[in-house]
């Protein structure tokens, strides 16, 4: 299916379907009806990481102009919280390399039906930022963490240092919130020998864990089927070293989590290859240009700028517009055919992780 990027010109005619235009006040259904509740919005495609995964090694980053401003990602979630969404994650890139950040994370925080507030980061602005975000109204934070090795992060990041993230880490559990997870992405013959090491790592200090399955997004120099490493190999791998007990708790995303009896930590898989969620999928992503798309493994998206700022006093056609993205939300991904050819050229740093 070509991507699709409505509306691009003034006064255009919204995309409208019966299953995209009976809403009833407050929601936001797509024609499987599913109920969306949850957006991730990047604020910026920049990262003071390369992760060879997630990005090239040398990116060419959007201008300024091509970026929403801060006031217009504000815009973007009341107008979406208005809509029946209860979750913002705000990401990147890195987001926290972003000026500015924690105005809008504030403002975000005073938004009356917001209900979880939470930023995905790499950790390394963390020991300069964690009290701040707390204070803002941030309730939880991932950090990604794919290994402890120094030597390997520096591998993995291209350019990134371990000790400064682990500081991070200290400095987001000093500062309170409630709830912190590390977010490690299972490479076969990269990271698999430290899964046991992570999840030692984050019982030690009480936080949480989820290993996630690589996913075939942009161009990298290594086979994606080469380095897949599964949620049911790493389950394996951990049950001889941990007690796991099955649960059914939820943060809102698309995580299955284990408990070990006695310890704070959670162990949870998130598995796009292996155990599909999509009959659940509950969210939708902007990058930080304004891009709206419905589903992290399909090219189709709706650009919003052009809306936003066509029609900066009046959120009618914003609000229209999003409606109309649910009728290109697909009923699931196809990641397993794209592993070895993947459809989904962009990077992850470029759609928000």
């Amino acid at each position: 299916m070509p991507e699709v990027l409505l509306p691009q010109f003034e006064g255009f005619v919204p995309l409208t379907t019966p299953a995209t235009s009976a809403h009833a006040a407050g929601t936001l259904v797509d024609k499987y009806g599913r109920h969306i509740t949850y957006i991730r919005l990047s604020i910026t495609d920049r990262c003071d990481f390369r992760c060879f995964y997630c990005m090239a090694e040398e990116m060419e980053f959007l201008s300024r102009d091509q970026v929403l401003s801060l006031e217009e990602c504000l815009r973007v979630i009341r107008t979406f919280v208005g809509m029946g969404v209860t979750k913002v994650r705000i990401t990147g890139g890195e987001p926290l390399v972003r000026r500015n950040a924690l105005w809008l994370m504030r403002e975000a925080g005073k938004l009356e039906g917001l209900q979880e507030l939470v930023v995905t980061t790499n950790g390394s602005q963390l020991d300069r930022y964690a009290a701040e975000m707390v204070a803002a109204g941030v309730k939880r934070v991932n950090i990604s963490l794919d290994t402890l090795r120094a030597d390997r992060f520096k591998s993995v990041t291209r350019v990134g240092e371990s000790d400064k993230v682990l500081r991070g880490i200290d400095a987001a559990i000093a500062a309170g919130f409630s709830g912190i997870k590390l977010n490690a992405v299972m490479m076969r013959g990269v990271n698999d020998d430290e899964l046991v090491g992570l999840v030692r790592f984050a019982v030690a200090r009480g936080i949480d864990i989820s290993f996630i399955e690589e996913m075939p997004l942009g161009t990298v120099d290594h086979p994606r089927a080469d380095t897949y490493y599964s949620s049911d190999e790493a389950l394996a791998l951990l049950k001889p070293h941990f007690e796991l007990v099955g649960s059914d708790e939820t943060t809102g995303g698309p995580a299955n989590y284990w408990r070990i009896p006695g310890m704070r930590t959670k162990v949870g898989f998130i598995s796009p290859h292996s155990h599909n969620f999509c009959d659940s999928c509950n969210r939708v992503r902007i990058t930080c240009k304004g891009e709206l798309y419905p589903c992290l493994g399909q090219n189709d998206a709706l650009a919003l700028m052009p809306v936003l700022r066509g029609h900066p006093e009046d959120d009618a056609p914003l609000r229209q517009a999003i409606v109309d993205s649910m009728g290109i939300k697909p009923k699931g991904h196809d990641f397993n055919e794209q592993m070895q050819d993947p459809k989904v050229v962009r990077f992850m740093s470029m759609t928000g992780g």
